[in-house]
């Protein structure tokens, strides 16, 4: 099948064919790409299935661009501080791929593109951003503050400002970095001290954070909004 590369939302698309079938037998409906994530058989109940539509389609490729291990100078960073889930970790490198980060630093228990569930979520974005793994933040975050750079970091706490306001504080003459924390003990007291300013995101429902890929993806828009 001919097909056509073009840049579309920041990601490489390719021209292809997707079809929409439903089961005959349990009534379920879902999308079939050349790629066949799932086949002509029912994915929840295995049985037959019927071609209800077909439609041409971009679908996202992956990106054509060689990786680096070597770190992109200036803009932002965003530091992974034992994160957990590995589909987080592939979430938020993709949203910082998206929104143009220069570098993301795996620490702790944070998993690594290396494994196949960060890879599943980062859809190719870790090809196109840079990474590196780190076994102490805290070493890190006080090597990256005596280089000059400026520590912000994502967290609820009293002396927080509203992230809408974050502009506010970026210096573009300065390298900055993003700290997220783990998504059950939150970022690592130690480096909140090393922190110029933290940063919360406003609830308007129950609940009192969001998932921290979420989180991320919310900051990130903040932070380059206007960048």
């Amino acid at each position: 099948m001919h097909r056509k590369y073009c840049s579309m939302y920041n990601v490489v698309m390719r021209e292809g064919i997707v079809q929409v079938r439903v089961c005959r037998s349990c009534g379920l409906r879902y999308p079939l790409t050349d790629e066949r994530v799932f086949g002509l058989r029912c994915p929840s109940c295995l049985g037959e299935t019927r071609l209800v539509r077909q439609r041409k389609a971009n679908l996202e490729a992956p990106r054509l661009r060689k990786q680096t291990k070597k770190e992109n100078a200036g803009g932002i960073s965003v530091l992974l501080d034992n994160i957990r889930s590995a589909g987080n970790v592939g979430s938020i490198l993709r949203s910082a791929e998206g929104f143009g980060f220069s570098h993301v630093y795996l620490c702790g228990i944070t998993p690594t593109p290396e494994n196949e569930a960060v890879k599943k979520t980062a859809l190719g974005a870790d090809e196109s951003v840079t990474w590196s793994y780190h076994k102490d933040a805290v070493k890190l975050t006080k090597g990256l503050k005596t280089k000059g750079w400026e520590i912000f970091s994502l967290e609820e706490k009293k002396n927080a400002s509203n992230i809408a306001n974050a502009q506010r504080d970026l210096d573009p003459a300065r390298q900055t970095v993003l700290i997220v924390g783990n998504e059950v003990t939150g970022v690592d007291t130690s480096l909140l001290e090393l922190c110029k300013r933290i940063f919360y995101i406003p609830m308007q429902g129950e609940k009192k954070s969001f998932n921290v890929a979420v989180a991320f993806g919310i900051a990130a828009y903040a932070l380059r909004a206007t960048g």
